[in-house]
C-alpha cells in the first residue's frame, strides 16, 4: 500500500534515482556499496544538477531513507550494500519507477526526452506509452507523484517533473501568463481572419452600391 511521504531533499531523490538506475544498468554490482552510491550521486553525466556530495552526506541520507523504508540495507561480503524499495512503498509499477528515477536524476523533461533518457531503465514503445504512465502518476488518488509544468515561453512542448520534493515553485507575472496567451494565439488569428473577410465583403458591397448610384446619376464612379 502506498504511504504518504514527507518532501524529500535533492540528495535523497538523487540517492533513490541512482539506486533505481544502477539496478537496471549494472545488476551484477547491485545492491550498491556506499562508495558506489557516492560515485553515482556525483556522476557528471546524465545528472541535472551535478552535485558533489560527501560520503558522510550520502550515509546520512541513506539512514533517513531507511527510516522511510525507501532504502533497504543488506550485508554482502565485507561491506554493507543498499537497495531501493520505491516500487513497494509507493505502490507503483516498475515502468513508473523508471520514469520517476529519470526525473529525479535529470530534472524536468518533455515526454520525448523522458522516452529517450529512460531507455536503459525501461524501453517504452512510443511517447503515448510514456504519457499514459505520467498521467497515471499525476492522477493517483493517494497523491500525485508528477506534474505537467506550464509551457515555457518559446517552448514547443510541456515538461514534467516529479513531486517527491514538493510542488514546483512556478513563476508569477508575465512569464506565468505566457502559457495561456500562447494557447489562445491560434484562436485569435482565426477570429481576425474572419473579421477581415467580413470587412472585405462589406467593402465590396459598398463599392457595388456606389457604382449603381453613380450610374443612376450619370456620373463616373
Amino acid at each position: 500500500m502506498a504511504v504518504e511521504l514527507p518532501a524529500l531533499s535533492l540528495l535523497e531523490t538523487r540517492v533513490l534515482g541512482v539506486l533505481v538506475e544502477k539496478q537496471r544498468t549494472v545488476p551484477d554490482t547491485y545492491p550498491l556499496t556506499l562508495n558506489a552510491l557516492v560515485a553515482g550521486c556525483n556522476q557528471k553525466t546524465s545528472r541535472d544538477p551535478v552535485i558533489n556530495a560527501s560520503e558522510a552526506d550520502v550515509q546520512a541520507t541513506i539512514d533517513r531513507l531507511r527510516g522511510l523504508a525507501l532504502v533497504i540495507e543488506s550485508s554482502g561480503g565485507r561491506v554493507m550494500r543498499y537497495a531501493h524499495n520505491v516500487e513497494r512503498v509507493l505502490a507503483i509499477p516498475s515502468q513508473a519507477v523508471a520514469l520517476l528515477a529519470t526525473l529525479m536524476l535529470r530534472g524536468p523533461q518533455t515526454v520525448a526526452e523522458l522516452r529517450i533518457n529512460c531507455d536503459r531503465l525501461h524501453s517504452f514503445a512510443d511517447v503515448s506509452a510514456v504519457e499514459a504512465f505520467l498521467h497515471e502518476l499525476a492522477e493517483r488518488t493517494s497523491g500525485a507523484l508528477v506534474v505537467e509544468l506550464p509551457r515555457a515561453p518559446g517552448a514547443r512542448e510541456n515538461r514534467w517533473m516529479h513531486l517527491l520534493s514538493g510542488p514546483p515553485a512556478l513563476p508569477s507575472g508575465p512569464v506565468a501568463a505566457a502559457a495561456p496567451e500562447e494557447r489562445s494565439t491560434m484562436t485569435e488569428i482565426v477570429a481576425l481572419k474572419a473579421t477581415m473577410n467580413e470587412l472585405r465583403q462589406e467593402l465590396d458591397a459598398l463599392k457595388t452600391t456606389v457604382a449603381r448610384l453613380s450610374a443612376a446619376l450619370g456620373e463616373e464612379p
